[in-house]
C-alpha cells in the first residue's frame, strides 16, 4: 500500500496551492469520453479507504479481488487509519492532483465539507451511471426517504453513494451487560439508574479492581444514554422532535442531572474517571478481564467481545438488555437511532477526466446485482458455503469474523448489500436480542447525521461550532473529574450563550426548516 510520507512533507506547499485555487466542485469536463466503453485491466482506479483498528485493511482481502474482477478494472487500494483520515483528506483536497479516483468515508457527514468544492455530484454523471439511477428510481417512497434523502446536500445533489442492506444491523445502539457474570451472582439487569448504581456497588465488592459501569467517549457516555434522562437529549447540538426545536444539550438542566449521576459513579470508582478519553485498547482490556460489566455502546460489540474472549473464557457472554431509565418524568427506555448507513464512496474532482469517468463506471457497477452478490458473499467454496440450505461464511478454526478475513462489510466495501449477508455476519447471541433492541430504539435518525447547510449557514457553523464543542468537551471533563464544581454549571451555560450558541442553533433551524 502507498504511504503518505511524501504528502506530509509537502503539507506547507499544498496549503499554498490551496490558496491559489485547487477546488473542483465538479468542474472537470468529460466531453468526448465514451460512457459505454467498459472498464479494462488497463484502467487503474486508485481508491482510498479508511482502515478501522477493529478490522484493519489488508491487501490480500478477497473482497478487493472480487471487486476488481467484477468491474473489470485494476484497483489500487490505499488505506489510511481512521484516526488520521480527516487530516490526510484535508491535505489532499488542498491540491487536486494528490486525490485518488475514489475516496471512501466512514461517516455520512465526513464528506459534506468537500461537496460542491472538491467532489463530483452523481447527478452530473448520469450517462456514466445508468445502473445507479435505475436502482435509485426503483426504490419505494419509504426506502427513498431512508436511503436517498439523507445523502442529499444543500444544493439537492448527491455526492456520496447511498448504501442499503444493513439497516438495523450496524451502528445500532444498545445497553450491554455481562450476562454470564450477572447470572453467576444472581443479579438482575437494572431497569433504572438507581438500580444500576446499586448493582454496580455490588459488582465492585465482588470485583474490587473493576469499573462495573464502563464505556468510552462523550458519544457513548452522554448521547447514547441521553434518552434515559430526557427522550431526545444529546450533549451538544440535537433536535427535539416532540417540541420541534434545536437545542444544545450541555446548556440544559438535564446536563446537570447527567453530570451529577456520573460524578457520583466516578467518585465511588464505579466507572473510570477518564471515560471521556478512554482509549479503545484500554477499554477492550477492561471488558475482557472481568473489570467492566455494564456499557451503553454499539450492538455489534456483542460479537466483537464474545469472539475475542472465547478462547480464554468460553463462559464469557456479552448481551443486550432493556435500556434503564434515569428520569421517569422525561426519560424513556429507548436509545438513539443510529442505523443509518454511514459509509460510502465519493468521486473527487481530480481534474483527470478519464479517471472521473472510470470512477463513475466503477461505482455504477457497484449497484449491479453481480456486485451485490460478490461484495456480500464472495464466491461459493472460497468465502461461503451452503449449510442446511442456507449460506454461511467460511471461517477458520478460531472463528475469525468474515469482515476481518475477507473484508466484507468494512469501510469502502459495498453500495448494495444482501440483507441476508448482514444477518449472517451476526451471531446467534446478537440475533436473539435484536428484536428487543429495535423495539427500544427511537423512531427517527438524529438530524445531525445528515443535515447539510447552505453557504450562509455554513459560515455561521464555521465561526461558532468548533469553539462551542471544545469548550463543552473541556467543561464536561472538568465537571466529571471535580476540577470544576457543579455549582459553576450556570456560569458554564452563560459562557456558552456568550460564545454564540443562539446564532449556531439558528443556523441549524434554518437548514432543517428547508428540508423537513
Amino acid at each position: 500500500m502507498k504511504k503518505f510520507t511524501a504528502l506530509l512533507l509537502m503539507f506547507v506547499m499544498l496549503l499554498s496551492l490551496a490558496a491559489c485555487g485547487g477546488g473542483g466542485g465538479g468542474s472537470t469536463v468529460l466531453d468526448g469520453l465514451d460512457p459505454n466503453e467498459p472498464l479494462t485491466k488497463d484502467d487503474v482506479i486508485t481508491m482510498m479507504i479508511p482502515s478501522s483498528p477493529s478490522w484493519p485493511v489488508r491487501d490480500d482481502w478477497k473482497l478487493y479481488e472480487y471487486m476488481a474482477d467484477g468491474s473489470g478494472a485494476t484497483l489500487d487500494i490505499i488505506s489510511v487509519p481512521t484516526s488520521d483520515a480527516g487530516t490526510k483528506y484535508s491535505i489532499m483536497f488542498a491540491a487536486r492532483e494528490e486525490l485518488p479516483d475514489v475516496l471512501a468515508f466512514d461517516m455520512v457527514g465526513g464528506h459534506t465539507k468537500y461537496a460542491g468544492e472538491g467532489l463530483v455530484a452523481f447527478d452530473d454523471l448520469a450517462e456514466y451511471m445508468p445502473t445507479y439511477n435505475a436502482w435509485k428510481d426503483s426504490l419505494s417512497e419509504e426506502e427513498y426517504d431512508v436511503v436517498i434523502n439523507p445523502r442529499k446536500r444543500a444544493d439537492g445533489k448527491i455526492y456520496y453513494t447511498p448504501g442499503t442492506g444493513r439497516e438495523g444491523k450496524t451502528r445500532v445502539r444498545a445497553w450491554l451487560y455481562r450476562e454470564d457474570i450477572f447470572k453467576k451472582h444472581n443479579l438482575s439487569a437494572p431497569t433504572t439508574f438507581d438500580e444500576m448504581y446499586e448493582v454496580c456497588k455490588t459488582l465492585k465488592e465482588l470485583y474490587p479492581d473493576s469499573y462495573p459501569f464502563c464505556t468510552r467517549s462523550r458519544s457513548y457516555l452522554f448521547d447514547i444514554a441521553g434518552s434515559s434522562f430526557d427522550k431526545w437529549w444529546e450533549s451538544t447540538v440535537y433536535y427535539d422532535f416532540d417540541d420541534d426545536e434545536w437545542r444544545w444539550g450541555a446548556a440544559e438542566d438535564t446536563a446537570l442531572e447527567v453530570l451529577t449521576y456520573y460524578k457520583k459513579m466516578i467518585d465511588e470508582k464505579l466507572m473510570p474517571a477518564d471515560t471521556l478519553t478512554l482509549a479503545q485498547a484500554t477499554w477492550d482490556e477492561l471488558v475482557l478481564t472481568d473489570r467492566a460489566f455494564i456499557m451503553p455502546h454499539l450492538q455489534l460489540r456483542i460479537d466483537y467481545f464474545n469472539q475475542l474472549a472465547a478462547a480464554k473464557n468460553p463462559e464469557f457472554k456479552l448481551q443486550a438488555f432493556v435500556p434503564p431509565v434515569a428520569n421517569p418524568e422525561k426519560g424513556v427506555a429507548m436509545l438513539e437511532r443510529g442505523d443509518l448507513e454511514m459509509i460510502g464512496f465519493t468521486i473527487p474532482d481530480t481534474g483527470r477526466a478519464e479517471g472521473i469517468a472510470n470512477a463513475a463506471k466503477f461505482l455504477d457497477w457497484m449497484y449491479t446485482d453481480e456486485a451485490m452478490e460478490l461484495v456480500s458473499w464472495g464466491k461459493e467454496g472460497e468465502t461461503f458455503e451452503i449449510v442446511d440450505g442456507k449460506r454461511q461464511y467460511i471461517t477458520d478454526e478460531a472463528g475469525t469474523m468474515p469482515n476481518t478475513m475477507y473484508g466484507f462489510q468494512t469501510y469502502g466495501s459495498f453500495c448494495r448489500l444482501d440483507p441476508a449477508a448482514a444477518e449472517a455476519m451476526q451471531s446467534e447471541t446478537t440475533l436473539e436480542s435484536e428484536a428487543m433492541i429495535m423495539e427500544h430504539t427511537l423512531p427517527y435518525y438524529p438530524v445531525t447525521l445528515w443535515l447539510d447547510f447552505n453557504d450562509e449557514e455554513q459560515d455561521v457553523i464555521d465561526v461558532y461550532k468548533l469553539a462551542l464543542l471544545n469548550y463543552t468537551e473541556e467543561m464536561l471533563t472538568k465537571f466529571l473529574l471535580g476540577q470544576e464544581p457543579l455549582s459553576n454549571f450556570d456560569a458554564f451555560v452563560g459562557n456558552l450563550k456568550e460564545m454564540g450558541l443562539e446564532e449556531l442553533l439558528a443556523a441549524y433551524t434554518s437548514a432543517y426548516d428547508r428540508v423537513k
